[in-house]
């Protein structure tokens, strides 16, 4: 398992769909992620450090694991599977080790939130290659998805198709 953080989080300028790339935590491999919008707009938030007047699923999930005496141990980007990208959760109570299988983008939003370490497998990040970041400046990127997010109507949520 090789550590990695969130680099970058934008738009892929071919499919203008966000993107969160992963960058290995002592190295310079990148794993790009495709994710939903409503995804990229918990974990962008959390990256601002912005707060949302209400809990957000994922605020909501981390209060449901705290109140259980749970940890969040760990996140681990496992596989690759028809262009999907799996993951899991690793739960710790008590003496118990709980693992669980989340989507990548759900659990990169808990891991910021709960300050938990991201791996993954150093063949996902061989297949990633050296994967370019969307954009060169990051803060473009950022107004960009901002914007498609602020304009994007919430039933187009239920609509997306990877």
């Amino acid at each position: 398992m090789i550590e990695v953080t969130v680099a970058q989080l934008g738009l892929d300028r071919t499919t203008n769909t966000p993107v969160v790339i992963l960058r290995e935590k002592e190295g310079t491999r990148l794993l790009p992620i495709w994710i939903g919008p409503a995804e990229a707009s918990a974990i962008a938030m959390e990256l601002q450090g912005i707060k949302a007047p209400r809990p957000m699923t994922h605020d909501l999930l981390k209060s449901v694991i705290t109140g259980l005496g749970a940890t969040v141990r760990r996140i681990l980007i496992s596989g690759l599977k028809d262009k999907t990208y799996f993951a899991e959760l690793w739960l710790a109570r008590e003496d118990h080790l709980f693992q669980l299988d989340a989507r990548p983008s759900d659990s990169i939003a808990l891991a910021l939130r709960v300050h938990a370490p991201i791996f993954t497998d150093d063949d996902l990040l061989e297949q990633g290659g050296d994967v370019e970041p969307p954009a060169p400046d990051p803060s473009i990127e950022a107004d960009k998805l901002r914007e498609h997010l602020e304009k994007m109507d919430p039933e187009d949520f239920g609509k997306f198709q990877p």
